[in-house]
């Protein structure tokens, strides 16, 4: 079996860790990850790669994504499968299992989330987390504040807003044990004494690259996955399937 894996840049070193013990055949595609703040940019940078797969003779197309901010609805598979976990978001991946996720969520929703390949590949932005905080947004929002009222009043008028310092009083690290992640840490956990956050770093989960880049998506994992025939496109369920497809 050959395949391609579409993943955004945040997952790049477990994506081409476990494409490199993977069974089958699989080359891997890596998208910025900047673009989870624009979902409509996402989903046509996503598709204009799926249809570039067009010809390549592969069996499968298999997504690095979740439904990421709505980036991934609409999406069309065409002459082959397209494969997406179901998840919500690149933390879920990371952790290796949803209800984890929703775990953490309930019990602390105030968390930042960071990752090996999440810090490696920052840029330039002042605040920055994984999953559904539009990091890019609150930067531009706060430096526009910088630029036309001083960097203490827009530190004042970003708290008096409810902005983001209001609601997150935690910043996890989430190590999968592919290399060693001491700097990785030493950074997040800088990033979070500056904010007087408390820090963690928590153990992740490889299972469900494995089982993405694997092909255990059919028969042995259908509720982790969904498989989208060609012709059809990517649907929203609005529960915990988050999936579903439709004819085109």
């Amino acid at each position: 079996m050959k395949y391609l894996c579409i993943a955004c840049e945040v997952i790049a070193r477990p994506i081409y860790l476990c494409a490199a013990h993977a069974s089958s055949v699989v080359d891997v595609e890596l998208i910025e990850r900047g673009l989870h703040n624009q979902p409509l940019k996402l989903k046509e940078c996503i598709q204009s790669h799926i249809d570039h797969a067009e010809g390549r003779c592969y069996d499968a197309i298999l997504l690095g994504y979740g439904l990421c901010g709505n980036g991934t609805e609409g999406l069309d598979a065409r002459s082959v499968p397209l494969v997406i976990p179901r998840v919500h978001d690149c933390i879920s991946l990371l952790l290796g299992n949803p209800e984890r996720y929703q775990e953490q969520f309930d019990q602390n929703p105030g968390t930042y989330w960071y990752s090996q390949d999440f810090v490696e590949r920052a840029d330039n932005t002042k605040f920055a987390t994984m999953g559904l905080v539009s990091d890019e947004r609150l930067s531009r929002q706060y430096d526009s504040y910088v630029e036309k009222y001083g960097k203490e009043n827009a530190d004042y008028l970003m708290e008096v807003m409810g902005g983001w310092q209001s609601h997150y009083q935690r910043a996890v690290f989430i190590d999968l044990g592919i290399i060693d992640p001491e700097s990785s840490q030493t950074q997040v956990q800088s990033i979070a004494d500056q904010r007087g956050w408390t820090y963690e770093s928590m153990v992740g989960d490889l299972i469900i690259f494995r089982q993405l880049l694997n092909g255990d998506w059919s028969t042995d994992n259908p509720s982790n996955f969904i498989v989208i025939p060609p012709n059809h496109s990517v649907s929203l369920t609005f529960d915990t399937n988050i999936f579903g497809c439709e004819i085109k």
